[in-house]
C-alpha cells in the first residue's frame, strides 16, 4: 500500500505541474481526491492491515492527501495568474490613441417649443400644472358639459378601457379645468401641457396621439378681449410680430362664446398652393387650426362650484405639434414623431 501511496503523490504531482487551465485541475482533483478517486480507493483497503500496519499508513495517506492539496492550491493560482496576465496584455488600451467622438443628443425640437410656451406664458403669471392621462369621463366629458350623445363621446373618436365608457384615454387636457376649480377659488390662472389621445387617421397634420396645452383663466371682469390678448401675446412671442391669425366663431359645449384660431400656414403662405399643387399641409386652406377658445361656460363654473354671477373666465386648447410645426417649418406632423436622427439634427 505504500508503494501505491506513493505512486499517486508522484503522478499528482507531475500531472499538476502539467496542468495549464483552471478546468485540467479540476480534473486532476476529482481524478486523485474525488469520493472515487485513486487516493479514496487505496483507503479502501485499509481494512486488510494489521492493527499495526493501519495508524502507519493512514498517517502516510494523509501527507500525501495534504501534499497534492497543496500542489493543487499552488497550481490554481498560478494559473489564474497566467490567465489575468494574458487577460490584461489582450485587453489592454493605448490611452495616447485618439478615442471615438461621442455624437451628444439635444432636446427635441417639439419639446423647445413647448419650454418657449412654458416660459410666455409663465411670464404672464400663468402656474404649470399636470394631471392623469387614464381619466374619467366626468371629468372628460360631463362635468365640461358634454352631454351623453356628444359625437366625441363615441367610440369611433375616444379610446375606452371599460364597457360602461366610464374610464378613458383622456381627449384633452381639458379635465385639469375642473380638477384646479373643484380644489381652488378664482383668481385662477393655469397652463395645463400633456399628451392626449384621439382616433384621428395619422396623416400630414393628425395622429392618434399629440400633445395638447389648456390654458385657464378665472376671475372678476374676465371678458373675451383678454383672452385674444393672451393668445395674440403668444403668437407674435413664438413667431413673431409679422405672424398673421385669425378668429372664427365657433362652438365648444364648456365655452361660450366660442372660437377657432387659425395661423397663416407657413408652406404656402395663405395661398393654398405649393409649385401650382394644393398645399399638402393646409390641405389647400391657406390656414391652419391652431387652437379653440371661448370664455368658460357658466355650466362648467357652477358644477365646480364658481359663482357664474361673480367670475368670468377664458378657456383655450392648443395642438403642440402644430404650433412647433409652424415654429420650426415642419411640413408634415408625423416627421416629429419618426425620430429620424438626419430630421432631428436639423434642429
Amino acid at each position: 500500500m505504500k508503494q501505491q501511496l506513493e505512486q499517486i503523490k508522484s503522478q499528482a504531482m507531475a500531472a499538476l505541474d502539467a496542468a495549464q487551465t483552471p478546468a485540467a485541475l479540476d480534473e486532476l482533483r476529482v481524478k486523485f481526491l474525488g469520493k472515487k478517486g485513486e487516493l479514496t480507493a487505496v483507503l479502501k483497503q485499509m481494512g486488510k492491515l494489521s492493527a499495526e500496519e493501519r495508524p502507519v499508513m493512514g498517517q502516510l495517506a494523509n501527507a500525501v492527501r495534504a501534499e497534492i492539496e497543496e500542489k493543487l492550491e499552488t497550481r490554481k493560482a498560478a494559473i489564474h495568474a497566467a490567465v489575468l496576465e494574458a487577460k490584461l496584455v489582450q485587453e489592454a488600451i493605448d490611452v495616447t490613441i485618439p478615442g471615438t467622438p461621442v455624437t451628444m443628443g439635444h432636446e427635441h425640437p417639439m419639446n423647445k417649443v413647448l419650454q418657449e410656451i412654458k416660459d410666455i406664458f409663465v411670464g404672464m403669471g400663468y402656474q404649470i400644472v399636470d394631471g392623469p392621462e387614464v381619466e374619467l369621463a366626468s371629468y372628460n366629458f360631463t362635468r365640461l358639459n358634454i352631454e351623453e350623445g356628444h359625437p366625441s363621446r363615441d367610440r369611433s373618436d375616444t379610446f375606452y378601457f371599460t364597457d360602461d365608457d366610464a374610464v378613458l384615454l383622456r381627449t384633452q387636457t381639458s379635465p385639469m379645468q375642473i380638477r384646479v376649480m373643484e380644489n381652488a377659488k378664482p383668481p385662477i390662472c393655469i397652463l395645463a401641457p400633456g399628451r392626449v389621445y384621439r382616433k384621428d387617421e395619422a396623416d400630414a397634420t393628425h395622429s392618434p396621439m399629440f400633445h395638447q396645452i389648456e390654458g385657464l383663466v378665472v376671475d372678476e371682469h374676465i371678458t373675451m378681449g383678454n383672452l385674444k390678448g393672451a393668445l395674440e401675446t403668444l403668437m407674435k412671442r413664438l413667431y413673431g410680430e409679422d405672424a398673421v391669425m385669425r378668429f372664427r366663431p365657433h362652438h365648444f359645449p364648456f365655452t361660450e362664446p366660442s372660437c377657432e384660431m387659425d395661423m397663416q400656414c407657413h408652406k404656402c403662405h395663405g395661398t393654398g398652393e405649393v409649385d401650382g399643387n394644393v398645399c399638402s399641409t393646409c390641405h389647400g386652406e391657406g390656414w391652419i387650426e391652431l387652437l379653440g377658445a371661448g370664455m368658460v361656460h357658466p355650466a362648467v363654473l357652477e358644477c365646480c362650484g364658481i359663482d357664474p354671477e361673480k367670475y368670468s373666465g377664458f378657456a383655450f386648447g392648443m395642438g403642440l405639434e402644430r404650433m412647433a410645426m409652424r415654429r420650426t417649418r415642419i411640413n408634415d406632423l408625423r416627421l416629429i414623431f419618426d425620430n429620424d436622427v438626419r430630421f432631428l439634427n436639423q434642429f
